[in-house]
Parts: structure tokens; C-alpha cells; sequence
């Protein structure tokens, strides 16, 4: 059940990445741990999938009309979203003993990660942190496209097997109200008596759908996927962002209150340890308090469960992220962090199994004509059809 056999692969590559091109290549890019330290065991169970899909995608390719097939890795860039290395390695999937930076020197081609991107014009990236802000934005200059798949582990497989057209089409439902909308009125409730309201400025920003499916050149993003998400305006014009409010954010059994405003986290409020931990990674790097994104997941509807990784949880339900916002068509990028390991986008997902203190009791969205819509009440959304 949860592994991929020939007739899911053969189901999957065509519809993630419709055929376009007259000659495909696919590279299936793994970052590799740079000493046991850093390692996890669901880090080593994602590098040996990874080589097996590999194994699994050469034996297919003819089949998927895939002209090569190759495993790329590089070495851990520490962080979720910041910049790839310069170089990666061409690695046999046959004999790899990927444990450490140090083996991909003996056992792989040191290659430019240019020289990948122009060879490559389909990815699968399997790895410890995330790649969908880098690969975004190289994909613009490459015009290659990616499937981002940050912390996959076996149980995500059956997000892979669901219908993409129903999702594609209630996320494209969900992009269309967002591109209209100049506002997000957002409500909730901690521990059921405590109400928060954020705001969140939608101005200069079009929507964004993760619909599963990268049918156009230059793309990239999740998979699994299903949402759809925005970047609230962050006041790169001249007027100043209107996003303000308070945040409520429940880690373990701690809710930690951000205070909002123009778009930055500017202040934490609570008397806990992530407290006092929030304030000072805000003090540290000012950047991580910007209001990167507001998504809205779907897969819940479809009978997905979460899983604790939150490549799967953030497709479930309504979201927001901190951080970097480049990627997405904002304008804070890696540049605004102190170093590439301090470069970070992190969702922070409003449902009841991760968050059960807090309650989204509503999103309301406001059109510049003067009306609004309820689209979500209660953690569920209310959208018909």
C-alpha cells in the first residue's frame, strides 16, 4: 500500500508533468547529510527511497519516454528554502552509501548545479529541507519544471493516488476568490474563550494554485499538493501594508501571540519557553517575522489525514508562513536573512490535530466593491460545490 509500484509511476510522471517537451530528462535530487550529526533515521529511509525511485524511474523510462534518468545530490544546506550549493554530484543509484558529504566525493561527479538545470528539465526532490524557493526561482531562468517533496516520507503515499483533477478544480475556486479579493478578515479563538483578528492585505498580489500538476515550463512547487495561497502585500510601495493583528501560534501545549503589523511580526507576547524563544529568533533575524503567505489547503476534503510533516499537513487546511517570500512573488528573500541557514519559510497550520487550543473560527474575504464571503467557518470551508 504505501509504496509506489510501475503502474502508479506510470499514472504519476504524466500527470505531474504533462508532456510537453519532444525530449524529457528527469533528475531526482537528494541533499545529503554533512556528518552523522546532523542525520535522522526518516532522513535515511528518504535517502534510500530516493535512490529507489530512481532505480525504479531508469527501468521505466522508456515507457515514460524519458530519454535519461539521474540521481543528483549535494550536500545540506542546514536550513528549509535557502539557496542550493553551487555544486552537486552525479551519483550511481546502483552503489551509493550516502551517509555523510564526504561519500559523495568518492562516489560521485562533482557537476555545477548550472550545468544540472540546463540538462534537466524535470525534478523530483525528495529531501531534508525544502528546495521550492531555490528551484522556483531557478526554474524562471531554466524554464525547467519541479515537484518539491521536502520531509516525503511512505505514508504521504496515498496523497498521490487521489483524483488531482477534483483538487485542481476546488483549489482553482479558491485561487479565483483570493486574485479578487483586497483582504482577509481572520478569526480565532484560543482555548475557547479568547478571540484573535488578523488581517491580512491582499493588494498587488495574484494567487497562487498547487493543484498537483506542472503542465507549463518554469514552474515549480509541492507534491503531494492542493492548495491555493498568496503572499499579502508587504509594502514594497509606496502605502504601507495594511496586515495587522494578533497571531496565535499553539507549540506543543505553549500559544505564543505575535502582534502584527505592516506585515511583520513585530513584537511576541506569552511567558513560556517558545515565548521567549520566538522573541529572541525575531530579535536575531527580523525577516522570519515577515507574513510570507496565507494558504489554503484542501486535502482534508479528500480524506487525508495528517502525518506530522509538513510537506502533507500544510495541504490539509488553512495555513499561514513566516519568513522568506521571494519564491511566491514576494520580495523578502535569502539576502534579508543573516546567512543562508538562518533562511527560512515555515507554515504554521490551523487545524485541529496540530493545533488543537486554537480554533479558526472564520475567514471572511472582502472584494474591492464593498462585499465579502465567508469561506471557511469552524476550520471547514463553506464554499458549495
Amino acid at each position: 500500500m504505501h509504496r509506489l509500484y510501475k503502474k502508479d509511476w506510470l499514472q504519476l510522471i504524466p500527470s505531474v508533468f504533462p508532456p510537453i517537451e519532444a525530449q524529457q530528462a528527469l533528475a531526482v535530487l537528494l541533499d545529503v547529510p554533512r556528518d552523522s550529526q546532523e542525520d535522522n533515521p526518516d532522513w535515511q529511509a528518504r535517502r534510500r527511497l530516493a535512490v529507489d525511485w530512481t532505480k525504479a524511474l531508469k527501468r521505466l523510462a522508456a515507457e515514460l519516454h524519458l530519454a535519461e534518468v539521474q540521481l543528483v545530490c549535494y550536500p545540506s544546506v542546514g536550513s528549509n528554502n535557502a539557496d542550493l550549493p553551487p555544486n552537486g554530484f552525479y551519483v550511481n543509484p546502483d552503489s551509493p552509501n550516502l551517509t555523510k558529504t564526504a561519500d559523495l566525493d568518492r562516489q560521485g561527479v562533482l557537476v555545477p548545479f548550472s550545468s544540472v538545470f540546463s540538462r534537466f528539465n524535470l525534478f523530483l526532490a525528495p529531501t531534508e529541507y525544502s528546495t521550492t524557493a531555490p528551484l522556483k526561482i531557478a526554474a524562471r531562468t531554466y524554464h525547467f519544471r519541479a515537484a518539491t517533496m521536502p520531509g516525503f516520507c511512505l505514508a504521504m503515499i496515498p496523497a498521490l493516488r487521489i483524483d488531482y483533477g477534483l483538487v485542481n478544480s476546488r483549489v482553482m475556486a479558491l485561487k479565483t476568490r483570493l486574485d479578487r479579493a483586497d483582504h482577509a478578515a481572520v478569526g480565532f479563538c484560543v482555548d475557547g474563550r479568547e478571540n484573535c483578528q488578523m488581517i491580512f492585505d491582499l493588494r498587488n498580489r495574484t494567487a497562487h494554485a498547487s493543484g498537483g500538476r506542472f503542465p507549463e515550463r518554469g514552474t515549480a512547487g509541492n507534491l503531494p499538493s492542493g492548495e491555493a495561497y498568496i503572499v499579502p502585500y508587504e509594502g514594497e510601495a509606496k502605502e504601507c501594508s495594511a496586515t495587522q493583528g494578533i497571531l496565535p501560534v499553539q507549540f506543543e501545549n505553549e500559544i505564543v501571540y505575535y502582534q502584527i503589523d505592516k506585515n511583520r511580526a513585530r513584537s511576541v507576547n506569552g511567558e513560556g519557553a517558545m515565548a521567549q524563544q520566538e522573541r529572541e529568533h525575531l530579535r536575531n533575524e527580523p525577516a522570519y517575522g515577515n507574513m510570507a503567505e496565507l494558504g489554503f489547503g484542501v486535502l482534508s476534503e479528500f480524506g487525508i489525514e495528517p502525518i506530522g510533516e509538513i510537506l502533507l499537513d500544510e495541504k490539509l487546511g488553512f495555513h499561514v508562513a513566516f519568513g522568506r517570500s521571494d519564491h511566491f512573488g514576494g520580495f523578502v528573500g535569502a539576502a534579508q536573512f543573516s546567512s543562508a541557514k538562518a533562511v527560512v519559510h515555515i507554515d504554521r497550520i490551523y487545524i485541529p490535530a496540530i493545533q488543537p487550543r486554537i480554533e479558526l473560527k472564520s475567514v471572511e474575504l472582502h472584494y474591492p466593491d464593498g462585499k465579502l464571503e465567508r469561506i471557511m467557518q469552524s476550520s471547514d470551508y463553506t464554499l458549495g460545490g
